[in-house]
């Protein structure tokens, strides 16, 4: 009996023995992994709104402290911090809104005038299309236009919207109360946990808000930067909607690496149509350089200590965030991955992060 006891301990104890108790091991991590990335994905119209709250509560938290800090009641400081957000948001809309209706009976003009250069420019450019295939092509995009799954998509988008609404007044709610109640909500999940990781999930949550707040302020400069320098190129070249555009470009770059750049495209489009293709080439030959600038000066220089992330690990994190939650998961998908792989720094004792300081006065989780 002690033989056939010793030969099976053997049997788990050597080099394939112990690879097999890994593989178990990571097979049932992998399935807890995917269980909570299916049930997220059943519910996104709560898990989405959170999500978004979380992230734009660690970038407006310093806002919150500065204000607490000259002895402002936390309530106030929030709905101060709150207020003035919305109506910095409301105003920028409100501005699209007017200057896409004024400008608007501008760019029709020109984009039949555009529509000629352009049908001009296939005809005897360096690759001719004939007429023939040019109607070819706008027959097929009005057949799809006029099809029942056109019409089917577009009841599926006035859903969305109401989505959308509801998703944000939601996402309102919570970050008013993630704001104001932030370290006490902290507190009462990290009491389910055994009292000696308290300290070290503390740890990683005071790091988490480091690196989202970090992150979500860096990517908003980088891409404030990017529509701003597109922009100021489309108004001096006289493109319609030079603002707008600038906007557009604005809200692509939080979506790291390819959010500007296909934001880009509307501007190059409206510059084609509007201006001709030599216009096009050079917002195009300025989308680029904008891109350049970047990816190998701007996020090094802002975000270099805070997403210390590979840009090949960015890129995968994107396809799977998109290939899950569409253009929501590729926004979400790197900040949740920065805030994973600091929570597993922490955990493992390897992040290089400084301790976080806590203003005084203010209560820690």
């Amino acid at each position: 009996m002690t033989d056939s006891r010793t030969g099976i301990a053997a049997i788990w104890t050597d080099g394939l023995g112990r690879a097999s108790i890994r593989s178990v091991q990571a097979l049932t991590v992998a399935a807890l992994v995917w269980a909570i990335i299916w049930t997220a994905t059943r519910v996104p119209l709560v898990i989405i709104p959170v999500l978004i709250a979380g992230i734009l509560a660690a970038a407006i938290s310093p806002l919150v402290r500065w204000l607490t800090g000259r002895s402002w009641p936390r309530a106030l400081a929030v709905v101060a911090s709150f207020v003035a957000i919305l109506a910095v948001v409301g105003g920028i809309v409100t501005g699209i809104v007017i200057l896409v209706r004024n400008q608007w009976a501008e760019l029709s003009a020109r984009a039949a005038a555009g529509v000629d250069q352009l049908h001009s420019f296939l005809n005897n450019g360096p690759v001719p299309v004939s007429d023939q295939q040019i109607t070819a092509a706008i027959d097929s995009v009005r057949e799809f236009l006029t099809s029942s799954s056109f019409g089917a998509e577009a009841l599926t988008g006035a859903r969305t919207v109401g989505e959308v609404f509801a998703g944000a007044v939601l996402m309102a709610v919570t970050l008013f109360f993630f704001l104001k109640d932030g370290p006490e909500i902290r507190t009462f999940l990290i009491g389910f946990l055994p009292a000696d990781h308290r300290a070290k999930a503390r740890l990683a949550a005071d790091r988490s808000t480091l690196v989202l707040g970090g992150y979500v302020r860096g990517t908003a400069i980088v891409a404030a930067i990017d529509g701003l320098v597109v922009g100021i190129t489309l108004a001096i070249m006289g493109v319609p909607l030079a603002l707008p555009l600038g906007v557009f470009i604005f809200l692509g770059g939080f979506i790291p690496i390819v959010g500007a750049t296909v934001a880009g495209t509307l501007a190059i489009a409206v510059a084609l149509i509007s201006n001709g293709p030599l216009q096009a080439l050079i917002v195009l030959a300025v989308v680029i350089a904008v891109n350049q600038l970047e990816h190998h000066f701007l996020q090094p220089v802002l975000m270099g200590k805070v997403l210390s992330i590979h840009g090949l690990a960015i890129l995968l994190v994107l396809a799977a965030g998109t290939m899950l939650a569409g253009i929501v998961g590729a926004l979400l998908a790197v900040p949740i991955t920065a805030v994973a792989w600091t929570v597993l720094k922490t955990w493992s004792g390897r992040d290089p992060l400084p301790e976080p300081e806590v203003p005084a006065g203010e209560p820690r989780a």
